[in-house]
């Protein structure tokens, strides 16, 4: 009885974790995610982390390139607050506060943190030649804060976790390595590749489909997309297959990109004509 018990509550608590939390739906793609966590305690995590990485990290010292990256940073924010203002969305612009920092590193990244502090690195500079590159990636970046990407990513791991802690009870009513591999199997790399990594391919699929929308309300050339990810896949070699990567395939990507390019340009009509 005290096992049952014991495997019963974990159980309760995920089913009762899920119908409080599940009820939320992502900007512009209205795709159904779920968000355990604050926005302030989000904002407050990214916030000690980005204070950490900038100890870290050294302010690039190429002017005219950090100026392109914060002049592109602040038109793209200020488009999308023109929109989730006149649309009556300001909530997801809650706890944002944008920052935009080019970075020594030849690393080909950039980033940008729950808390709307955006970094590039110098090595993705040499495929950003113009403004609209800029915007490419810049408003991908954008897309994950305002979608809640970083919150969707901390929630499925602790769903992980207590679901973990169900297996666990289950298991230890079974005895033996046949228990351990089974676990292992299960919360390593079932847990792994069979949950994290395909939710986050999704992120990024997502967060090129509302940056382009971005990019879009913010006047910039989102037919300029797909070349960008052909200039970047035709320099960074070899690519790693999707199922093994956080990140969509190159083809699959530039094909979604393509398939999502009419959509944003519409966002952007639309906002034309209610000026």
């Amino acid at each position: 009885m005290k096992k049952r018990s014991r495997i019963l509550r974990p159980v309760l608590a995920i089913s009762a974790l899920l119908v409080v939390v599940s009820c939320s739906t992502v900007a512009f793609t209205g795709r159904r995610r779920i968000l355990m966590y604050s926005d302030s305690q989000i904002m407050s995590l990214s916030d000690q982390s980005y204070a950490a990485m900038m100890d870290t990290m050294k302010l690039s010292s190429d002017y005219v390139r950090s100026a392109m990256v914060t002049q592109v940073g602040q038109k793209l924010t200020a488009a999308i607050t023109l929109y989730l203002t006149a649309t009556g969305e300001t909530e997801l612009l809650e706890g944002l506060k944008w920052d935009y920092k080019l970075v020594r590193s030849r690393e080909v990244n950039a980033f940008c943190l729950p808390n709307g502090k955006i970094v590039f690195y110098e090595g993705i500079m040499p495929y950003c030649s113009n403004p609209d590159y800029v915007a490419v990636v810049m408003g991908h970046e954008i897309a994950h804060a305002i979608a809640r990407h970083g919150n969707e990513r901390m929630s499925q791991r602790s769903v992980l976790s207590v679901a973990g802690t169900v297996a666990s009870a289950v298991i230890g009513l079974r005895s033996g390595q046949e228990s351990q591999e089974l676990f292992n199997l299960a919360y390593n790399i079932g847990g792994q590749y069979g949950v994290l990594l395909p939710f986050s391919r999704k992120h990024e699929l997502e967060a090129d489909e509302i940056g382009l929308v971005i990019m879009a309300l913010a006047g910039y050339d989102v037919d300029k997309a797909p070349e960008f990810w052909k200039r970047l896949s035709a320099g960074d070699g070899a690519s790693a297959p999707a199922v093994m990567s956080t990140h969509p395939s190159n083809s699959r990507r530039i094909a979604a990109i393509e398939k999502a390019i009419p959509n944003a340009k519409l966002y952007a009509a639309k906002l034309k004509g209610q000026n």
